[in-house]
């Protein structure tokens, strides 16, 4: 495909989230940035909300990492859906009740001001890093496909990118957000599946000789009973109820959209809607994983293996997409792995900065003139963070989705275990303690794993979160109040 093609396909599509830009912020008020104005239709949220989740990680990892992993990850999708019913009717219902900005400021009212800097300071690490790996692998797509024609060093695609994306957001924040996401959205999922209707017709199958191929592939294997297994079906179903509830309910991210909606009943219609799309959308991503493979057992494609297992899955879909099914399914990509590089980092950076400045900065209590500049310094600065992120993992190999959510099982771990000793239980906190306990928990549980691995052969995989959490609320508790 032709660079220039790529350059113009780009173009325009900033082009459009320009002029969406444009028109979402007029009449904008001080808090705009932050709230939306809590007048977000919810069924734009919901679908909207869905490209954020899914990002270049789930448009290029997943389908990729079904050789290595087979359909293992729908049972962490199935947990997900089940969390989200505690995010629906226990998580929002409270927010709603308080009015937060920054969810994190439960904290503060249920704990104390050390416990509230600890969730949010615990969210803007998470998120970075998070953020950073999500647009690290639509960045380096981006690179194969245009920059390296143009011999354009990979640190300076990357600040391209962060400068586009602040061009769109800075002025409205998560009032354009809403509805540029719902763009995203849709082209992540045409683009999956304008390529398995190519490969369909590719392989001249009729769509029952489809549906049949995949299901009977030797990777579509959904549940794993090996419970020494990192992939065990135990393990990820209850791994995908508490990431779901930590990196949705707990993220600060995803739960300011919900947030911007006009009442609590639809907030929780947006989050329920929101996930069953998202399943549907990772199942939708598996099967043309399988696609994908069929189409290279056949033309004899073969990728790199290391120690039995397939090694640089990620390339996969693009090298598919940009180099064998034609110039439809080329330009659908390069629109989706776009899309997945603007949603995957520019509600982050909103989020990160609506927390900083509401948790550390208190901009609620700024001049109107004071809040604008807080938020630009704010916003450039996270922008060099995650930029110095990205670059720090340039090198890294293998699916990025397993790296997000072990760095996820760890750094939430300790949100998880405040937020829910806080909601089910009337334990008062030595306040002070809170922050050293949130550092030890992830340590522990990273030697506790290693441990597992080397002794006895077992991984805790995506449970790392469950123990991580497990231990926090058992050192909070000890470090209770002595008059209760």
């Amino acid at each position: 495909m032709s660079p220039f093609l790529v350059f113009a396909v780009i173009a325009s599509y900033f082009g459009v989230l320009m002029l969406i830009s444009y028109i979402t912020s007029k009449n904008n008020s001080d808090d705009s940035y932050f709230t939306g104005d809590r007048k977000s239709p919810w069924a734009l949220v919901a679908f909207g909300m869905v490209g954020a989740a899914l990002s270049g990680v789930t448009f290029v990892s997943i389908p990729g990492m079904v050789s290595n992993n087979y359909f293992y990850y729908l049972q962490f999708v199935l947990g997900n859906v089940a969390g989200y019913l505690f995010i629906v009717y226990v998580l929002i219902p409270i927010y709603y009740r308080l009015q937060l900005v920054s969810i994190y400021s439960y904290l503060n009212e249920r704990f104390g001001n050390s416990s509230y800097k600890t969730g949010s300071m615990i969210f803007l690490i998470s998120q970075s890093f998070g953020s950073a790996l999500r647009l690290l692998l639509a960045a380096k797509i981006l690179q194969f496909a245009l920059f390296d024609a143009f011999d354009i060093p990979f640190y300076v695609t990357v600040g391209i990118i962060l400068i586009l994306i602040w061009l769109y957001t800075n002025k409205s924040g998560i009032k354009t957000i809403v509805w540029t996401d719902t763009l995203q959205t849709f082209f992540l999922i045409a683009a999956a599946i304008i390529t398995i209707i190519v490969i369909k017709n590719e392989l001249n199958f009729t769509f029952s000789e489809t549906i049949s191929a995949v299901v009977n592939h030797k990777y579509f294997h959904v549940f794993n009973w090996d419970f020494n297994a990192g992939s065990n079906f135990f393990k990820q179903f209850i791994a995908g109820v508490l990431i779901a509830i930590a990196m949705m309910g707990l993220d600060q991210n995803m739960m300011q959209k919900t947030l911007t909606c006009k009442n609590l009943k639809d907030a929780q219609k947006n989050a329920l809607s929101f996930s069953l799309i998202l399943a549907v959308t990772q199942f939708l991503f598996l099967g043309l994983g399988i696609m994908l493979y069929l189409y290279a057992e056949k033309n004899g494609i073969s990728l790199a293996m290391k120690d039995g297992k397939f090694i640089h899955t990620d390339t996969l879909f693009p090298t598919l997409s940009l180099n064998h099914f034609g110039l439809f399914a080329s330009i659908s990509f390069i629109l989706g792995i776009t899309a997945a590089a603007f949603s995957s980092v520019d509600s982050s950076l909103t989020a990160l900065t609506t927390a900083f400045t509401h948790d550390f900065l208190a901009i609620s209590e700024k001049s109107s003139s004071e809040k604008k500049k807080l938020k630009n310094r704010v916003l450039l600065t996270f922008n060099g963070i995650v930029f110095l992120i990205i670059m720090a993992f340039s090198n890294s190999t293998g699916d990025v989705i397993s790296i997000i959510f072990k760095v996820a099982g760890y750094t939430y771990g300790p949100l998880l275990g405040l937020f829910l000793l806080g909601i089910f239980t009337k334990t008062q906190l030595k306040d002070r303690f809170v922050p050293y306990i949130c550092i030890f928990a992830p340590i522990a549980t990273y030697f506790l794993n290693s441990l597992l691995i080397r002794s006895f052969d077992f991984d805790l995989g995506f449970m790392n979160i469950f123990v991580n959490a497990l231990i926090t609320i058992l050192l909070l508790i000890s470090a209770k109040k002595s008059n209760e």
